[in-house]
């Protein structure tokens, strides 16, 4: 484990926005995650200061990841400033002002750096970017396998085993416990009784599918009832309207992303082209509403992403334009 990220004077960070260029750095090392949670604890205006950074780091987190290169010099000037400063106490307005400052500049220069996924990053204890999957084995020895561009937070106690899906999709071959394990994408929840499954959240909704055993899925979305128990083949999509979709599958088809496939049966366009999304490092725009909802089936090669857009486009007798290296647009006109 790499040591923590501190200032150039050897002290730990003392703002919030030094925080966040130091959880920037480091975001996976545990021993400053201990150092940046007791700093959080110790004052309410910790507290409210780490609050106005990470919604201004929030805000500015859906910018394009450019200038990349100016990101060096931000921290060296950051850590120059940290360095020079006075000690004693600030008055209150001209404190929450430098704050506010400080907080909008380095979260601005995180969110081009790491574009929409810097907030992401400190919550999440593993992470996959573009076209990388990773094998991650928990304390329990339960296997974690996360697709690309994916990221879960885990939270295990005396009690209970609770892995939280933060973004795009995972498999999990689950280790016998006594503790009951539980994986959560938003509101809905997959409980494990001995099994191996699939579960996937996205823009239109949260996804489960089992390979092996018997998973429970339940959602506290208001509105929405789903108490089911699954079994080897079974599916469950609750969508983000809260419309409930239920099928069977092979089972040996479960989790066909980790063969390199994309396995798909009366699935939406959009729905596709953003399961491929995260296999090509650029940009993919789908033209045109009408060609968003038209239903696809198909098996796709995730290892030649662009080949497999173009598939889909082909498909739909739509157009796939390669204007550059990274940046795709498939237009149904």
């Amino acid at each position: 484990m790499g040591k923590a990220a501190i200032p150039a004077n050897g002290e730990s960070p003392e703002t919030a926005s030094d925080w966040l260029i130091a959880l920037g750095e480091q975001p996976a090392n545990e021993e400053q995650r201990a150092r940046f949670e007791a700093w959080l604890a110790a004052s309410p205006d910790h507290r409210r200061d780490w609050a106005e950074v990470a919604r201004t780091a929030e805000a500015l987190g859906h910018a394009e990841p450019a200038h990349r290169h100016q990101w060096g010099e931000f921290v060296r000037q950051r850590k120059a400033e940290r360095a020079a400063a006075s000690r004693a106490a600030t008055a209150g307005r001209r404190r929450r002002r430098a704050v506010g400052l400080a907080a909008l500049a380095a979260a601005a220069c995180l969110a081009f750096v790491f574009g929409g996924n810097f907030m992401l990053r400190i919550e999440a204890d593993h992470v996959t970017v573009t076209a990388e999957q990773r094998r991650v084995q928990l304390a329990d020895g339960t296997v974690v396998l996360l697709a690309p561009e994916s990221a879960v937070g885990v939270a295990y106690d005396d009690g209970a085993r609770r892995v939280r899906l933060l973004k795009g999709r995972a498999y999990f071959e689950v280790a016998a416990d006594r503790r009951p394990f539980a994986v959560q994408a938003r509101e809905v929840e997959a409980r494990d009784i001995g099994t191996a499954f699939d579960v996937g959240l996205d823009a239109h909704g949260v996804d489960v599918a089992v390979r092996e055993g018997i998973v429970e899925v339940s959602t506290a979305r208001i509105g929405t009832t789903v108490g089911e128990r699954l079994e080897a083949g079974d599916w469950v999509r609750v969508k983000v309207t809260g419309r409930v979709e239920r099928g069977r599958m092979p089972a040996d088809q479960v989790a066909s992303w980790m063969q390199g496939q994309l396995v798909v049966k009366n699935r939406p366009v959009g729905e596709v082209v953003d399961a491929l999304r995260p296999y090509f490092d650029g940009l993919v725009v789908l033209r045109g509403a009408a060609l968003a909802v038209q239903p696809l089936t198909g098996v796709y090669n995730l290892s030649d992403p662009v080949e497999a857009l173009r598939a889909v486009a082909h498909a739909q007798g739509a157009t796939l334009h390669r204007i550059s290296p990274w940046l795709i647009v498939i237009s149904g006109d």
